[in-house]
């Protein structure tokens, strides 16, 4: 069995998801494919292309991992330990969400298998890689299983186990991912709207130093009661205005204001600021997507709003860029 759910990208609205002011986001042509093989024994085996062989673990292993990762959880939520520290590995990530998934549905298997996982999905990157690879991983299983999936199941599962990389995920990688397509999403409710129809590229700066789970905590250290997620959501409530009226002019002078939010509280190195200000001044706009970084030079991925890929300004930063387009169809089994 063999499942494939995309990335996505948040065109507004990030860390003002996370206090309940809405956010835009879209799924994107970049996807992680999760493929099941039965094999004798039973044995699961993990291949997760990291360039390490094949592991291999018994259900009575991964069901020790799974209540050593809720342990470690927990300690999390008490504030005795980092997020960085409930997985001890990011593989388990996906070893915790197969145990669970079985678990949770109640169903034994027959045989060993064979878990093969491949994604085009930049790791770290605000790019929703955890949400799309354990989802594309939970379809697979259900499918494999033969249980009829609801929706809400593959929404839940995957929070499940996207807590342990984000802490308190506001679940808007999970459900993108799920669904495809744009939405505003606020506080668990998603309302579809058109994908844009502007040109974007991609454009990679580098993995940050801070995981999204860090930057989400700092920025909550100095920002929780600020009023300056009033003006976030103020942004986005016009951004997905701009999107649905297809006026390019309007959606370049908010894409630069929410930059400026992000800069404000922190998230933006400076390095990626002094580009962004360059695709600016170049007749652009863009801003980083997904949490940024509080440390370091890199941040994640920014998205540029143009006409035209800007190769010549991202060459003279050595960063990557490719241009990106909307994926419709989310979650499915190809």
């Amino acid at each position: 069995m063999k499942a494939i759910a995309p990335g996505k990208l948040i065109l507004s609205g990030e860390h003002a998801v996370v206090y309940g002011k809405p956010a835009i986001a879209m799924a994107i042509d970049r996807s992680a494919v999760f493929e099941l093989t039965p094999q004798a024994g039973n044995a699961i085996s993990f291949d997760l292309a990291d360039g390490r062989e094949s592991e291999s673990f018994t259900l009575l292993a991964l069901r020790d991992l799974k209540r050593r990762v809720e342990n470690k959880y927990h300690q999390f939520l008490r504030g005795e330990v980092g997020i960085r520290e409930v997985l001890a590995m990011p593989a388990d990530l996906f070893r915790f969400a197969f145990i669970n998934t079985l678990d949770g549905l109640h169903r034994q298997l027959d045989s060993g298998l064979v878990c093969k996982l491949r994604s085009s999905i930049p790791v770290g990157c605000g790019m929703g890689s955890s949400a799309a690879t354990v989802l594309s991983e939970i379809r697979a299983i259900g499918h494999y299983l033969r249980v009829d999936f609801k929706p809400d199941w593959y929404y839940e599962y995957s929070l499940e186990a996207e807590k342990l990389q984000h802490g308190r995920p506001s679940g808007v990688d999970s459900y993108i991912s799920l669904h495809g397509g744009c939405a505003r999403f606020r506080q668990g409710v998603a309302t579809p709207i058109s994908l844009p129809r502007m040109k974007m590229f991609l454009v990679q700066t580098g993995v940050p130093q801070t995981t999204t789970g860090e930057c989400v905590m700092a920025v909550e250290q100095r920002f929780r009661d600020s009023g300056i997620w009033d003006e976030f959501e103020a942004v986005t409530e016009a951004f997905g205005d701009a999107i649905r009226a297809n006026d390019s002019q309007k959606v370049h002078w908010l894409v630069r204001e929410n930059n400026r939010l992000l800069c404000e509280i922190g998230v933006v190195p400076a390095r990626v600021g002094k580009f962004i200000a360059e695709v600016e001044g170049w007749g652009g706009s863009a801003k980083v997507c997904g949490a940024g970084a509080v440390a370091g030079d890199a941040g994640g991925v920014v998205l540029v709003f143009a006409d035209r890929q800007p190769t010549e300004l991202c060459d003279k930063y050595g960063y990557g860029v490719s241009p990106v387009r909307g994926d419709p169809l989310g979650t499915r089994i190809v």
